[in-house]
């Protein structure tokens, strides 16, 4: 994001051309934000929809905690 530029020295129609500028970056940046939030409402509905179809186990009962924080820890090396 660039910092404005000294204002005092735009002229009126300079002024009106970046507020008008900054106005339809705003909307262009709302617009991405509303597709992305329906992007992770529909994620979210397909992970809640597949817990229910698997009686609420997560695909996180597979993961091997310990094992994990070895790996993370650097005390062990992942599987290849």
């Amino acid at each position: 994001m660039q910092p404005l530029p000294d204002l005092g020295s735009l002229s009126d129609e300079e002024l009106k051309q970046l507020k008008d500028e900054l106005e339809g970056q705003e909307r262009e940046l709302s617009y991405q934000r509303r597709i992305l939030h329906g992007k992770i409402d529909i994620l979210r509905a397909e992970l809640v929809a597949r817990l229910q179809r698997s009686g609420g186990r997560s695909v996180l009962d597979h993961v091997d905690v310990a094992r994990l924080s070895e790996i993370l820890a650097g005390k062990a090396s992942p599987e290849s």
